[in-house]
């Protein structure tokens, strides 16, 4: 089968990646040019680890396609995948104009050929059924599957090559057994992916993820369902974390006693700065924005955003009101940006925040540092006009009177305590995911801030 992949983003061209490295034929379309010329020299235009090698193969085999054509694209396309970006409205509703833009391109390119359209895209539920009916209205011969993804920024790979599920939603059976098909066969080639990749297969051939069919609606809803569950233990843990500071508890120490308990489980239960990128906050809303669209108030998820919202604040006020003073006109840097290490996204991420709330309403004097996302122009964009990015993580802490680690980079949690304090002109070391030892840092001679530690 030849495969068109509608959308090279995070999870666009990391699948037509691994399609194509599995010896499928795939046009990677996308309206960006920019995008597109990036994507034919061999690598991908944001960073995502062991990609670019996968990139580079596709591109010079020829099994991968880049264009920005949609004639070209579905012209002899079998199955035509949807990974089209679906921002937030103001409101916090899902923005589907890409998602309908691309059924209308399809009913109006195609003709009366045969194919299956596969939403990748997060959509709320009931959206699968309005574009069956407009696919149905048409006249044109197209089958709809749902088919979620769950991927995981900086090891979005290692997500696809060794999944969980594949959730397959449909009320076609024949397009969706040809689907589960593909990533049977994409499984079949794992181990030479990943060889190819630079990827590690030790502890990973056995593992064999689970191949879930359901209804259109049911399918739509274990995405932002998932997400959201997630989202709700880090605001849960951060919840605890504030009372953990109140009462001069370790959160970290609460945490790993209660995800010991194996109904709960120790992941996601990391207290820290909150929750960002591009699925959380945005799934968050739009499962909110659905209940409401169906008459169902889901209250708990109100006060997830609410308290995801107070993280950042909540860090630099305990900086503020330690006994080490106000912050204003000190010099402070704040080591990352992404809103997790492995990625260079830094949509809504707290660590730009907390870098920004430091000037605005600390007063601070704030440098940056980010191993892969300093480049990019929605990142120099989000940054307060005062900030002063640096390229040298080194220049970064030297002479700074507070630092504070926002995103959990190895380069800088394998930093010893006393490297910082020697490059350091300050004491205030903010650890913002909990990242490191109080008592190691504290036998630096600095002065350890964490998240209800």
């Amino acid at each position: 089968m030849v495969i068109t992949i509608i959308g090279a983003g995070y999870v666009g061209l990391t699948q037509a990646t691994i399609f194509a490295n599995a010896g499928f034929k795939v046009y990677a379309l996308e309206v960006d040019q920019n995008r597109v010329d990036i994507i034919k020299s061999g690598r991908s235009f944001f960073y995502e680890a062991n990609l670019d090698p996968l990139v580079e193969n596709a591109i010079k085999t020829g099994m991968l396609i880049p264009t920005t054509s949609y004639e070209d694209a579905l012209a002899e396309s079998d199955v035509i995948f949807s990974c089209v970006g679906t921002p937030d409205n103001p409101d916090g509703s899902s923005n589907l104009t890409y998602v309908f833009d691309v059924v209308d391109k399809i009913i109006n390119t195609i003709g009366e050929s045969s194919k299956i359209l596969v939403q990748k895209s997060t959509v709320p539920v009931g959206t699968g059924e309005k574009i069956i009916k407009l696919l149905t209205d048409s006249g044109s011969n197209v089958s709809y599957v749902s088919n979620p993804e769950f991927l995981r920024e900086g090891s979005a790979l290692i997500d696809s090559l060794w999944f969980d599920r594949i959730v397959v939603g449909s009320n076609d059976k024949t397009a969706s057994d040809k689907v589960l098909d593909l990533y049977k066969l994409v499984t079949g080639q794992r181990g030479n992916i990943a060889a190819r990749a630079g990827i590690s297969t030790s502890g990973r051939d056995s593992k064999e993820g689970e191949y879930i069919t359901t209804s259109v609606n049911s399918a739509e809803l274990i995405k932002v369902t998932a997400n959201a569950f997630l989202a709700t233990k880090i605001t849960f843990a951060n919840s605890i974390a504030k009372l953990a500071d109140a009462t001069h508890a370790d959160i970290n120490e609460v945490m790993h006693a209660v995800g010991a308990d194996p109904r709960i489980g120790r992941s996601f239960l990391n207290a820290g700065r909150g929750f960002g990128g591009g699925c959380f906050p945005k799934d968050v809303s739009g499962l909110i924005s659905s209940g409401i669209e169906y008459g169902v108030e889901i209250d708990i998820l109100h006060a997830v955003t609410q308290e995801n919202e107070s993280m950042p604040s909540y860090i630099v006020e305990k900086v503020i009101d330690h006994e080490n003073g106000p912050l204003t006109g000190k010099n402070v840097t704040v080591l990352g940006l992404a809103y997790k290490a492995g990625t260079s996204d830094t949509r809504r991420s707290p660590s730009i925040k907390i870098a920004n709330l430091l000037v605005e309403h600390a007063g601070a004097k704030v440098k940056v540092h980010d191993p892969v996302a300093m480049q990019d122009r929605q990142t120099l964009d989000a940054l307060a006009d005062d900030i002063t990015v640096i390229n040298d993580l080194t220049e970064a802490i030297q002479n700074a009177d507070a630092v504070f680690i926002a995103t959990d980079w190895p380069e800088f949690t394998s930093l010893s305590p006393s490297h910082y304090a020697d490059l350091m002109s300050g004491k205030i070391f903010v650890d913002c995911m909990n990242s490191f030892s109080p008592d190691a840092i504290r036998a630096a001679g600095l002065t350890y801030v964490g998240v209800g530690r």
